[in-house]
């Protein structure tokens, strides 16, 4: 799952010489701030350099040393894993954003499913679920958390996909491999080619929330690009995509 580091860091090393800030953010937050990114810049900023992936895969590589000024994770998990670790600047941290939970299917396929505790889902479709790896990336943990709560773990859990992040569970529903998906709410309403069949109840899993932090040594066009991201501008374009913004 993890990039062979020596090229990951080769490839970037023009990165790593640029005045923008380096950005490791979870997938699930690509279009949004690949949007705000491009907004910065043409504020007269220089150009951050974005590098998207599942939370754990850009928390292993900051831990190993990769060159990150900022980490935006689609978990309090994985942020949590480096703060022990003293390899985040924990006076920057705050959580700025969340989502929900949801079940997607293809647009031609249209399941019947009703979010209650030990309804006959493994009936209600067939072929397989995909979302990211259960335990390990993410939206994989909170789908297992709250297919879990429902009762309906057992009965599904050999029909699982489980995918490096959130953005290639939704491509493989998107593509039919996959009959149902679990994704998050703000992921589902970028595609136009899956439709959200049920939103998890709240209950069944924690809040899903998206920290974000300075790594130590950050230059200070992080600082000032994580001030913008908190900024009422930027609350503006997160909520277009589908993010509920937090009050600090």
């Amino acid at each position: 799952m993890l990039l062979c580091l020596g090229a990951w860091w080769s490839a970037n090393a023009l990165a790593a010489d640029a005045d923008g800030a380096r950005v490791f953010a979870a997938a699930s937050l690509t279009t949004a701030l690949t949007d705000l990114a491009g907004s910065w810049q043409k504020s007269g900023h220089p150009a951050a350099v974005l590098d998207f992936a599942a939370s754990g895969t850009l928390a292993k590589q900051i831990e190993a040393g990769a060159p990150a000024d900022l980490f935006a994770s689609a978990d309090l998990a994985w942020m949590d894993y480096l703060d022990t670790r003293g390899k985040i600047d924990h006076a920057t941290r705050s959580n700025l954003l969340s989502t929900t939970l949801v079940l997607i299917a293809p647009n031609d396929q249209h399941p019947k499913v009703e979010m209650t505790r030990n309804y006959a889902i493994a009936s209600a479709f067939t072929g397989k679920l995909c979302t990211g790896e259960p335990g390990v990336v993410p939206v994989g943990i909170y789908a297992k958390q709250a297919l879990e709560s429902l009762g309906w773990w057992a009965t599904l859990q050999d029909r699982i996909v489980g995918t490096d992040d959130v953005r290639t569970a939704l491509a493989f529903v998107e593509r039919g491999e996959c009959a149902l998906g679990i994704v998050y709410a703000t992921d589902a309403m970028i595609s136009t080619k899956v439709h959200v069949v049920a939103e998890f109840p709240a209950d069944t899993h924690p809040p899903i929330l998206y920290p974000f932090a300075l790594i130590p040594g950050a230059r200070p066009e992080a600082r000032a690009f994580l001030q913008y991201l908190s900024s009422p501008q930027a609350a503006a374009q997160f909520r277009h995509y589908g993010f509920t913004v937090l009050s600090k």
